[in-house]
């Protein structure tokens, strides 16, 4: 199935010039940040961009098409490189992949793997929603709740991908936060939900960015006096 961004109006973009534009004027104007909010109307949960094909967005499990031309390898580089740090870049150079994250104003952040394919570089951005959903929004069983204020334990989130692993450890997190008087440490790569604190002080620390990995995050994380860890 294909997508036509042609039929809908994106910010910088006028509309008035909308229903003559060809697909090929099209692919200038549209930058990595309106191929994400386009993403967003779509109610994409993914998309995904790679050298020699054209956009493409998951949309109910289903990978489709937007109505543009394929994307040369240069221009998804820079798609790329355009919203990376220059720590990631370097990352990127050395280890020909990286994980970070990405946050357009209200609209979404985004969990964004890069890497490099065959025919040049790609990347996947997962649309991560911009307030953290509640157990009871997200209809779970009441044990979850149960669980997630146990004073002690060892609780495994677990499931394929796109099943709603993160989500769920969020509203996890959110309730322990809006319940307890504790400390959260949560150890990502990279961050995905951002948790304020509330009854809670919640501290995030990113791999690669904050510690230098998983294993470094949790023998120092045993001495900062936390009630909860996240590993994700």
């Amino acid at each position: 199935m294909l997508f036509d961004p042609l039929r809908y109006t994106f910010k910088g973009v006028k509309s008035r010039r909308e229903p003559h534009i060809m697909a090929e004027e099209a692919v200038k104007i549209l930058d990595i940040t309106q191929l994400l909010q386009f993403g967003v109307r779509n109610n994409a949960s993914d998309l995904h961009l790679s050298s020699g094909e054209p956009p493409m967005i998951r949309v109910d499990g289903d990978i489709r098409r937007i109505n543009l031309p394929a994307l040369e390898s240069k221009k998804v580089h820079d798609m790329i490189y355009d919203i990376m740090s220059d720590k990631q870049r370097k990352q990127f150079e050395e280890f020909l992949d990286c994980d970070f994250s990405f946050e357009i104003g209200e609209i979404a952040r985004f969990r964004v793997n890069a890497f490099n394919q065959k025919r040049g570089p790609g990347a996947v951005f997962r649309t991560i929603p911009s307030e953290v959903l509640t157990l009871d929004e997200l209809a779970s069983p009441s044990i979850f709740k149960e669980i997630s204020l146990q004073p002690r334990g060892l609780v495994l989130v677990t499931g394929p991908t796109g099943s709603g692993k993160s989500t769920t450890l969020a509203a996890m997190v959110n309730h322990v936060n809006e319940n307890l008087m504790s400390h959260i440490l949560t150890i990502e790569d990279p961050i995905e939900f951002v948790h304020e604190s509330k009854k809670c002080i919640v501290n995030q620390r990113e791999v690669h960015e904050h510690t230098l990995g998983f294993a470094e995050a949790l023998r120092a994380g045993l001495r900062e006096d936390p009630d909860v860890i996240l590993v994700g």
